[in-house]
């Protein structure tokens, strides 16, 4: 893994409230060594030449073109039902996972089909019922051969679906009949031990990272927070157990809602938009318990979708993130698993000690702008370095105005961020078009911010701003800024007061950091706009400085 580590100063006030570079900072912990699994040191990567980056399309139709390139080609080892009670594993690939949502009858249900065999005897597995139900199910008789449990197999899969099974990666859904979910088979994150060259015996060394950088990759990666934020969006962790729904078939759940979008914007009826709907909570089961399942008719509820399709395709990017960082070579010794984590993400954090003007003054900042009733407590604060980030930030190295601004999500996609970097989101609130939004105050960001157990994860990033185009109402058509400017803000009606603001030097450039709190702006008194947004259109005009582990009350 390339990754290399920026070298910090410290940051002293003077009586100006300028921060100004005063000499070298002790030395940091480390998050991790730069050292790879099996001790061989990373080879530094020659800079590449400045290239002045393309606008990138909006983060929807990226992740579908992602989701369908890394799709596997071949399908991992299958498991039988949790409920089938039996000591059985499935027979080759006969295995599948049906469903079927129907809004105007109010169904929303599934069907299991499985060969299973148990010792020597093959059986034909069925499950059925109603989605987050256990349902019914029934078991064939033992048969002494698999055919005949095949036979069961397919005439069911027939029966339910009207396509063949032979036929099924050209599956066609018909009306009133179920659709083939494609899920992934167990995918062994493990180490693997058995090799052609026989067992190796392998040990497993202690974790390089300290003790609040483990807590944090372990959050971020925790299965059990993964489920949380799927349940919050009524998403069915049964039928979609994590890192097991195919990429393939999240990519058809954004084809399915791009129909219903164009739909929309057509003005189609209700009876279409009720079918189009059911295809959508069909490719994608939701659990909506006995509630009738909704009609997406509108462009809140689409983006909302949209919105859980990509925390959902992240969450699918951290599952793989685990995956490959626990496929290793034969050795004899091999990284810790928080330490594989850690160096997939591609990413250097360097945590802060709290006894560092650097960490005092994103103290300040946040205790400044942060909700004054119940504000958010700093667990830890870690200096991000992610790789490439600041070759692809250094086309921009001509712009001024840069300020440290807040930019608050779903704990659920902290990992994808942290590896991919932040994306200009289809919806991005709306208001201010399609491009990535800020905010100068805490309390603006923390109100994007879906927490696990209270602990919820903030970034704060460089924006190169540039020349800013101001708004007061709101323009949700804008995707770029206006000719001859860099940059769109919303300017609100309260704003962190100017003159608290300091300034501090991040790799050789001035950026402008909030230390007061927000006070009336008179000449935006009209605005639509309570709390100041800052806007930019490029990806590559922002660079994640900092990530927060906050807890919030």
């Amino acid at each position: 893994m390339g990754r290399c580590h920026t070298d910090l100063k410290t940051h002293c006030c003077d009586s100006f409230g300028v921060v100004n570079q005063c000499g070298d900072m002790a030395p940091k912990r480390r998050a991790a060594s730069t050292t790879k699994a099996g001790g061989k040191k990373v080879k530094k990567e020659e800079p590449e030449e400045k290239e002045e980056p393309e606008a990138p399309q909006d983060a929807f139709k990226s992740a579908k073109e992602a989701l369908k390139a890394a799709a596997p080609s071949q399908q991992g080892k299958r498991k039988a039902d949790v409920h089938c009670g039996m000591n059985a594993e499935v027979h080759e690939d006969y295995d599948c996972m049906l469903n079927q949502t129907n809004i105007g009858q109010n169904n929303n249900k599934f069907f299991v089909i499985q060969v299973l065999k148990e010792g020597k005897n093959y059986f034909c597995w069925t499950r059925w019922g109603r989605v987050g139900e256990a349902g019914m199910s029934k078991l064939s008789p033992a048969y002494p051969s698999p055919d005949k449990a095949i036979s069961d197999f397919e005439k069911k899969f027939k029966d339910k679906t009207k396509n063949k099974w032979s036929e099924r990666q050209n599956f066609v859904s018909f009306p009133s009949k179920y659709t083939l979910i494609e899920v992934d088979g167990e995918e062994n994150a493990e180490v693997k031990v058995d090799k052609v060259d026989g067992p190796v015996k392998q040990t497993v060394l202690p974790c390089t990272l300290d003790s609040s950088t483990q807590r944090f990759i372990q959050l971020i990666f925790s299965k059990d927070m993964f489920k949380e934020a799927m349940e919050s969006m009524n998403l069915d962790v049964k039928k979609m157990p994590l890192g097991k729904l195919s990429k393939l078939q999240i990519a058809k759940g954004f084809d399915v809602l791009e129909e219903i979008e164009e739909a929309v914007k057509q003005g189609k009826g209700q009876a279409l938009l009720q079918e189009l709907s059911s295809k959508f909570f069909t490719t994608i089961p939701h659990n909506f318990g006995r509630t009738r399942p909704p009609v997406i008719d509108n462009e809140q509820i689409i983006e909302k979708k949209k919105e859980m399709l990509l925390v959902l395709a992240d969450i699918e990017l951290a599952q793989s993130l685990k995956a490959e960082s626990g496929e290793e070579e034969t050795v004899e010794e091999v990284p810790h698993p928080l330490d594989q984590h850690y160096q997939s993400l591609k990413c250097d954090l360097s945590l802060l000690d709290k006894d560092t003007e650097e960490f005092k003054v994103i103290e300040a900042y946040l205790k400044a702008t942060a909700n004054s009733y119940r504000p958010p407590v700093i667990k830890d604060v870690w200096k991000v370095n992610r790789d490439k980030e600041a070759e692809r930030f250094s086309a921009h190295d001509e712009l001024g105005n840069r300020r440290l601004l807040w930019h608050g999500t779903n704990v659920a996609v902290v990992a994808a961020i942290l590896s991919s970097g932040l994306r200009i989101m289809p919806h991005s609130g709306g208001r201010v078009g399609k491009g990535i939004y800020f905010a100068s105050e805490n309390l603006k960001s923390a109100s994007y911010v879906t927490m696990s157990r209270n602990t919820g994860v903030m970034f704060l990033n460089e924006v190169a701003l540039g020349k800013e185009h101001t708004i007061t109402v709101d323009d949700s058509s804008l995707t770029k800024p206006p000719e001859g400017y860099d940059s769109v803000v919303a300017r609100g009606r309260m704003e962190p007061d100017p003159s608290k603001d300091i300034t501090i030097t991040l790799d050789g450039k001035k950026v402008a950091v909030p230390q007061g709190p927000a006070i009336e702006q008179p000449q935006y008194k009209n605005s639509n706009f309570s709390n100041s947004e800052y806007l930019i259109y490029k990806e590559s005009q922002c660079r994640i400085q900092y990530v927060l582990e906050l807890k919030f009350r």
